[in-house]
């Protein structure tokens, strides 16, 4: 399931996810399951017919990302391997950031990040500049929606609903993402 949100220039897109690393760290060798955050360019296309057609949407790079993750092992609500990514090179996500919060309060640590969307990119490899004040305000003001978004999500992945392996076949799979994210 995908969700998004679009402001002028950014924009926040919000995914379940099931996730198998061909190359884990170590003590994390089993598949993760969640919901991901990114923090992306958006950038909204020409008209290509009357004023009443549909407009092209793109969502571009990310900026920043928050991986809400636990051990398929795990009891649901454990977010054992929660963590962000607080710089891109392009589409490449750096090393995992494990914060204490991340795992212990997610939607209050996410929501105290989208209140402060200025702060958030001094801390990234992006600029502040990269985006008009007018979206930093628009993103604190849906912060809340944003994250009952997540929570929403996070509650249908730890009921099994959402955030589950695809159709492997035969066997197991040594790499797998199932998510728009």
């Amino acid at each position: 399931m995908l969700y998004a949100f679009g402001f002028e220039r950014v924009g926040v897109v919000v995914s379940d996810l099931y996730f198998v690393d061909p190359n884990p760290l170590p003590g994390q060798e089993t598949p993760e399951r969640g919901v991901r955050l990114e923090l992306r360019i958006f950038e909204r296309g020409e008209l290509t017919g009357s004023i009443y057609s549909a407009r092209p949407i793109s969502i571009g790079r990310p900026l920043w990302r928050v991986d809400l993750l636990q051990d398929t092992n795990s009891a649901p609500g454990n977010l054992d391997r929660a963590h962000h990514h607080p710089d891109f090179a392009g589409w490449e996500p750096g090393p995992r950031v494990f914060v204490e919060e991340l795992s212990s309060d997610p939607l209050s640590w996410l929501t105290h990040k989208l209140y402060d969307v200025s702060r958030l990119l001094k801390e990234t490899s992006s600029s502040p500049d990269e985006i008009p004040a007018s979206d930093a305000h628009a993103l604190r003001t849906a912060a809340p929606e944003i994250t009952d978004t997540v929570r929403r999500l996070l509650e249908r992945v730890w009921s099994g609903e959402l955030g589950r392996a695809g159709d492997t076949g035969s066997g197991t799979a040594a790499s797998m993402r199932v998510s728009w994210l």
